[in-house]
């Protein structure tokens, strides 16, 4: 079967992460949804999006279709019954698709209709919270998949392990001088990834390729180093997608960061609040602060966008794509994308600026800003105007 992850109508939801990629290119444990079921059904993927983002993820149909829901985990029993779908055959949940196979070239809006298939029981993500919640199931889930039968590198005498749980070290990947503590789940560290001296490390926790925690970091599970990202200072049950860093001193906890992200030194968040009650943070599909049901909840922040050396977040804030912060005092729990500024106002980040900013920091890392990029960040800028409350000021 030809698998096609496919957006559901409540994209709006995950904003701002999926405001510059479908869902299933969300990374939760240590792999992305669309790797998790290349894994496990084999082959290759394609997506079926949103149109701004079908340049960069383009659909590809064939004669026999599995389209599977983006947002949804993949689970033995789920995956059992995909794969004993007969053509036209389809599986829901409370009402929601999750699974169609079919050998037509369906669109988005015929998938969004009501279909009457068989009822199973799976997990979707449906905010940009639920990544951090689920975070530790999974890491454990992508452990066992990612290596079964397998051997792991050897790990260095420099270091010490205590407690219980499992370690696995790719090839090419360096760790010495670091305390580890699997903590009854694991610790992943992917292929040429780095754990410098120093390091405080109690899973679980996923490293994937190329990233690296710095000289002293200090990691709670359960969190997650994205590919080509770098880590220092505390952090908590975070994932950092990837290409993103937080290099330097300072906390960051229950958070997630999209790509291309940069926390400045110094900078920490809140994942607490001080009379301990349940969390709202800013949900774009209600256009207002809505309850997350948690008493954690820190920092979600969309693709490319950066804080000065000492910034304050509150508990649950949101950050849109774009944004540069900075100065002292806490910025509003929401700041829309291509904010340019902090707790003394803002101004506009223009396009042409923040195009030029993201193909320097790509060039850093060898990736080019592609016009499908350039076409998303653009789509974005436009959709995004009526939230940039000062520009009516203007």
């Amino acid at each position: 079967m030809n698998v096609i992850l496919f957006d559901d109508s409540s994209i709006e939801r995950l904003y701002p992460l999926t405001l510059t990629r479908p869902p299933a290119e969300l990374r939760v444990g240590i792999l992305t949804l669309s790797e998790k079921w290349q894994l496990h059904l084999g082959g290759e993927v394609s997506h079926l999006c949103a149109d701004h983002l079908a340049g960069k993820y383009p659909v590809s149909y064939s004669n026999d279709n599995l389209f599977v829901n983006g947002r949804v985990l993949p689970n033995d029993e789920l995956l059992q019954a995909i794969r004993e779908l007969p053509m036209n055959g389809c599986l829901v949940s409370n009402g929601v698709l999750v699974a169609l196979r079919s050998a037509a070239e369906i669109g988005l809006q015929e998938l969004w209709s009501p279909y009457d298939g068989n009822e199973i029981d799976c997990e979707f993500v449906n905010r940009p919270y639920d990544l951090f919640t689920a975070n530790d199931a999974q890491i454990r889930e992508d452990f066992k998949a990612l290596t079964n039968g397998r051997k792991s590198a050897p790990l260095s005498d420099t270091n010490r392990v205590t407690g219980e749980g499992d370690i696995f070290i790719e090839a090419g990947a360096r760790v010495e001088g670091a305390i580890l503590n699997p903590d009854g789940g694991c610790i992943y560290v992917g292929k040429d990834a780095q754990i410098m001296e120093g390091s405080l490390v109690r899973g679980s926790l996923a490293m994937c390729e190329h990233s690296v925690l710095k000289l002293g970091t200090k990691i709670y599970g359960a969190t997650t180093i994205g590919p080509h990202s770098k880590v220092g200072g505390e952090v908590n049950n975070s994932i950092l997608i990837g290409y993103s860093n937080k290099g330097h001193d300072g906390f960051l906890g229950n958070s997630v960061l999209g790509e291309w992200c940069n926390i400045g030194a110094d900078s920490n968040n809140s994942n607490l609040k001080n009379n301990y009650t349940e969390v709202r943070i800013w949900d774009y599909s209600e256009g207002r602060f809505a309850k997350t049901g948690l008493q954690f909840c820190g920092l979600i922040m969309g693709d490319h966008s950066k804080c000065g050396i000492n910034t304050m977040f509150n508990t649950g804030t949101v950050i849109g794509v774009s944004c540069n912060i900075f100065g002292s005092g806490f910025p509003r729990n929401y700041v829309p994308s291509f904010a340019w500024g902090g707790s003394n106002g803002f101004s506009t980040h223009q396009l042409k600026k923040a195009l030029e900013t993201a193909e320097m920091v790509m060039a850093r890392r060898e990736v080019e800003l592609t016009d499908a990029d350039k076409e998303i960040l653009g789509y974005v800028f436009e959709h995004t105007e009526q939230y940039r409350f000062w520009e009516a000021n203007q």
